[in-house]
């Protein structure tokens, strides 16, 4: 490693500049670092550059085109020794090209915030970075805090790091990020403040190991303490401990060891790297290492400990403890066994203050020790709970026990209701497209809207007798089932890969629109540049597509641009789509969404990336017309992201449904039983006989 001890990875000197500045994540971490300690001198984002980020009684924050772009504008006394990176995962690896290329040997220290990186990319940026003498710490990383010289990068301490992190003794090295926040929080129970809180990261390859940071923590002056959170997975501990016995480590360790529960179950923690692969990496594997290496059982919070010499040889290099909340008392015995000065008078009590409470009507039968009353929600956070549910886009709906009740349908023993509607009403409409979009939204739709609708149902029947979900019409069929099982067939080979693509897209325009002000996507004065949104999409595309390919890994599609049987021709639609837009077109109409797809696939042609232009698919324009129904509604919380996203999959389904009931009647009439059956002449057989 580059550093020598922990302040070479963070420290006041230290000039910060941040990847992927104007990401959503990115952006709001760097005006939180910003407030707290001022080290954030620039960043780039592709199509950015020369945009600024404003962090309250701070300086603005220059955003740059590229990380070569930075490297060249900035003086020399503000070029960057510390990058953050919050580029995706197929980004990463150009990402950290870029830098080693054009940083100038300024910097030292790399932080990657980014997770599920691929551990081919991972070895590749080891190595790279090696070879240029560059620290990194990740990936999954969620940064690092200098509490003595109030700095961090990355996340570390929330929007408020001050709350959870004072000045003291004890450094804490966590897999998970969140955790060195939880444990800064009941150190100060014990009265120990931080010195620095760290965030390994929990990626499949951990790029700076635990024993490597412990070698840092060693020649730290204002470390005196160690605590570890760690996972299960790799073999990381092991090296570490191995180190610390041959080097007899001078710091007591306090170590919590989390997973064994989940390993009786056969299950893993969410980190990419908590996969146990061998007896060495499991939960109650490590456990035993630490339990080997302190030579004491784990914690006992019901023990009286005798304070002696004994113990405190004993807790010399630390102890285990079993649960997350004996580290406030675990800590206080070292600190009192050996002498350790406490940082300041114990704070914080360790007491439970739930904030939320449902006992379902249940709580007057519980013993009345186990009941507990709700606590007070501290600030910020009591002003966030109030906004919970609410997005920029869509709300979450309030949830409760719908055992015997709807909003959807009614029945009084008289008259059906949808939504409130009589289902005579309904039929006297006569239009099926019109009733289906109120059950599944609660609005009435306009009257382009429901031929709109229509018309994308109409499509939706049949793609012809090959495609998965007709398929398993068929095959339902030939074996004799009832049109219900064969419909149901059909909605079985319905899922993410074929008929998902339409909610798929929906996503994807939502992540391209809800932040820009759209007031009726039916407008074509909508006063938007929409060649420059497409311009800014095509050029993410280029740009993430390039890197993947460069790493050697999978880029993520567009969905809903391109079709497997049209795309030979220069221009190419599909005809099913193709009517959608024509439609659209001679009723003097407009959808924005539709419109932004078909300038998306002409512009992804004319930087080179297609050799012809993609057609729109069916499901891009299912995805069009029900964000344009559903556009009003999002936008004023009346509907769900999730609803809108499901109503695209549904349209599809139901349209492909009564599809599948002409599969099952024209196969029942004239096909013969059990004829979708393979000979077996056509069959292969894959493995060798073991007879």
């Amino acid at each position: 490693m580059r550093a020598r001890c922990l302040n070479d990875l963070l420290n006041a000197s230290d000039r910060v500049a941040v990847s992927n500045i104007t990401g959503r994540e990115a952006s709001a971490v760097t005006v939180a670092s910003q407030n707290y300690c001022g080290n954030i001198v620039g960043g780039w984002a592709l199509g950015k550059g020369g945009q600024t980020i404003d962090a309250p009684g701070r300086k603005p924050i220059p955003v740059f085109s590229d990380a070569a772009d930075l490297f060249n504008k900035l003086p020399e006394e503000k070029r960057p020794n510390k990058i953050v990176i919050y580029s995706p995962p197929q980004a990463v690896y150009a990402e950290v090209k870029e830098i080693l290329e054009h940083q100038l040997d300024t910097v030292e220290t790399l932080f990657i915030v980014t997770e599920h990186v691929s551990i081919e990319v991972t070895a590749k940026i080891a190595q790279m970075c090696a070879q240029a003498n560059i620290d990194v710490i990740g990936c999954n990383s969620l940064g690092i805090i200098n509490t003595h010289e109030k700095v961090r990068v990355g996340a570390v301490g929330g929007d408020r790091p001050a709350e959870s992190f004072r000045p003291g003794s004890a450094a804490i090295i966590s897999n998970s990020g969140n955790m060195v926040n939880t444990m800064a929080s009941y150190l100060q129970s014990a009265g120990l403040g931080t010195s620095y809180g760290l965030s390994t990261g929990k990626d499949l390859l951990i790029l700076t190991p635990l024993k490597d940071l412990l070698e840092l923590v060693r020649n730290d002056d204002n470390t005196k303490i160690v605590v570890l959170y760690i996972e299960p997975g790799g073999l990381y501990e092991k090296e570490a401990v191995e180190m610390l016995k041959q080097t007899k480590f001078p710091k007591p360790i306090i170590a919590y060891i989390t997973g064994e529960i989940l390993e009786k179950f056969d299950l893993s923690l969410g980190h990419a790297g908590a996969v146990v692969e061998g007896p060495d990496t499991t939960a109650k594997a490590k456990m035993q290492l630490f339990d080997d290496y302190f030579g004491i059982d784990s914690f006992d919070s019901d023990k009286k400990y005798q304070k002696n010499d004994k113990l405190a040889k004993n807790l010399q290099k630390g102890i285990r403890i079993k649960t997350l909340h004996h580290l406030s008392a675990a800590a206080a015995l070292i600190c009192d066994s050996l002498t350790i000065d406490r940082d300041f008078r114990p704070s914080k009590p360790l007491v439970l203050n739930p904030w939320f409470l449902d006992y379902k009507g249940l709580g007057k039968h519980f013993p009345a020790d186990l009941v507990l009353h709700r606590g007070t929600i501290p600030k910020p956070y009591n002003a966030q709970v109030k906004m919970l549910g609410r997005e920029t886009l869509g709300a979450h709906p309030p949830k409760r026990n719908l055992r015997n009740a709807s909003h959807a349908s009614s029945n009084d023993g008289h008259v059906t209701r949808i939504y409130g509607r009589s289902i005579e009403k309904e039929m006297e409409k006569g239009s099926f497209a019109e009733s289906v979009i109120f059950a599944w939204t609660a609005e009435t739709p306009r009257a382009y809207e429901v031929e709109l609708m229509e018309k994308v149902l109409i499509a939706s029947l049949s793609n012809g007798p090959g495609t998965i979900s007709a398929q398993g019409a068929k095959l339902s069929t030939s074996a004799g089932n009832a049109p219900n099982t064969a419909m149901i067939a059909t909605l079985a080979c319905i899922g993410n890969v074929h008929g998902g693509n339409g909610r798929r897209a929906v996503e994807y325009l939502l992540r391209v629109f809800r932040d820009i002000n759209l007031p009726d996507p039916y407008d074509p004065s909508h006063g938007l540049d929409l060649q420059k949104i497409v311009n800014k999409q095509a050029d993410w595309f280029a740009k993430q597509r390039a890197a993947a390919k460069e790493a050697g890994t999978d880029y993520e599609r567009i969905p809903c641009l391109g079709h497997p049987v049209f795309k030979n021709n220069p221009v190419n639609y599909d005809p099913r789509e193709q009517v959608v837009y024509e439609f659209i077109k001679r009723k003097n109409l407009y959808n924005i969404f539709l419109e932004y797809y078909h300038m998306l696939a002409c512009r992804i042609k004319e930087i080179g990336i297609a050799r012809n232009v993609w057609a729109v698919n069916l499901d891009g324009a299912i995805a069009s017309v029900v964000l344009g129904i559903c556009w009003d509604a999002l936008k004023e919380k009346r509907v769900s992201l999730k609803r809108v996203c499901d109503i695209a999959f549904m349209v599809f389904a139901l349209g492909r449904v009564a599809g599948a009931g002409a599969e099952f009647l024209d196969h029942q009439d004239f096909g013969n039983p059990m004829d979708m059956r393979i000979p077996v002449s056509e069959c292969l057989a894959l493995t060798r006989p073991t007879d």
